[in-house]
């Protein structure tokens, strides 16, 4: 089976193509660089660099199955650049969605996000709970995920949409928990945390998304339904105070912190959302999988593998 994954050079794209090519698939990545790092790509996949907003990216290409992992995943820059999202995001995932059509790919794996669902009034927060965004960045992700399911059923181009929760693990350079660790080596003795310390979110480690992934898309090849939506996130979840504690302890400091919230509710940003725990029970009862590490557990192993990784780059 031939795979092609956009974004493979990223942060969860490439550790998506690490397992792939350990399972035997042959894999071709397709990335711009423009967030994603070469260093990143498994030397056994082969590399095309190309952009995904230019409608003739996949000329030449073809593949059984696309995992459609590309994208600006700063959720602040949707809220001053909107622009770049809608680039980005949205019309990069109409131009995979339309080479799909036209190459008779049999199945998209869109990664999708939490944020789709803005401020939930249920929590955990189930599938079938309405979609209302409060950032470009949830806006755009749910425009792709209407986009699959239209294709899905109007082009028969099957489509598994995965919202995941907050991944973390190595090769990540953006989120609250990279963004305290570059702040601790600038300032060691102070810690500025955005918000009021008080969101909660659920985190998970990018081994465990990796897993999740493939067992959601096998079992989805499985049903033969045109799409699904799945959450895949944790079961708990942890402050952004836990996450600067966990950030601090990796680096042996104690610094003091200081929190600064941007809105008068608390928020980090506008457009941050607050609270995030999504239901897992549909992926649970699907495929059996279920993740190993809490949140916190998560936060404190995700902490001390970037202080090495960031360590030996130094």
């Amino acid at each position: 089976m031939r795979v092609l994954v956009t974004g493979g050079a990223g942060f969860i794209g490439s550790h998506l193509v690490d397992r792939l090519v350990e399972e035997g698939y042959e894999v071709v990545v397709v990335d711009n660089l423009s967030t994603g790092r070469k260093e990143n790509v498994n030397p056994r996949a082969e590399f095309i660099r190309r952009d995904l907003k230019e409608p003739g990216w996949g000329a030449g290409l073809r593949a059984d199955v696309v995992f459609h992992f590309a994208a600006n995943p700063e959720v602040r820059v949707s809220t001053t650049e909107p622009r770049v999202h809608f680039e980005e995001n949205m019309v990069a995932t109409f131009n995979v969605l339309e080479w799909a059509r036209a190459s008779g790919v049999r199945t998209v794996v869109f990664a999708s996000s939490s944020t789709v669902y803005g401020d939930a009034r249920v929590m955990p927060t189930p599938e079938d709970h309405p979609l209302e965004p409060i950032s470009v960045y949830g806006a755009a992700k749910a425009a792709g995920e209407t986009m699959c399911a239209a294709y899905a059923r109007l082009y028969g181009v099957r489509c598994l949409a995965l919202r995941y929760a907050n991944v973390v693990g190595p090769r990540m350079r953006h989120g609250a928990l990279y963004d305290f660790l570059m702040k601790l080596r600038k300032r060691p003795e102070e810690l500025e945390v955005l918000g009021d310390g008080t969101q909660r979110k659920s985190y998970l480690h990018v081994e465990e998304a990796v897993e999740a992934t493939l067992r959601a898309w096998r079992k989805f090849e499985e049903t033969g339904e045109p799409y699904l939506a799945l959450n895949v996130g944790n079961f708990d979840a942890a402050s952004v105070l836990d996450l600067a504690r966990a950030a601090a302890e990796a680096m042996g400091l104690s610094p003091q912190i200081k929190l600064r919230p941007a809105t008068s509710d608390g928020r980090g940003w506008p457009g941050d959302v607050k609270y995030m725990l999504l239901s897992i029970r549909r992926i649970v009862e699907l495929t059996g999988w279920r993740p190993r590490l809490n949140s916190l557990e998560t936060a404190k192993r995700a902490a001390a593998e970037l202080v090495k990784e960031l360590t030996w780059m130094a």
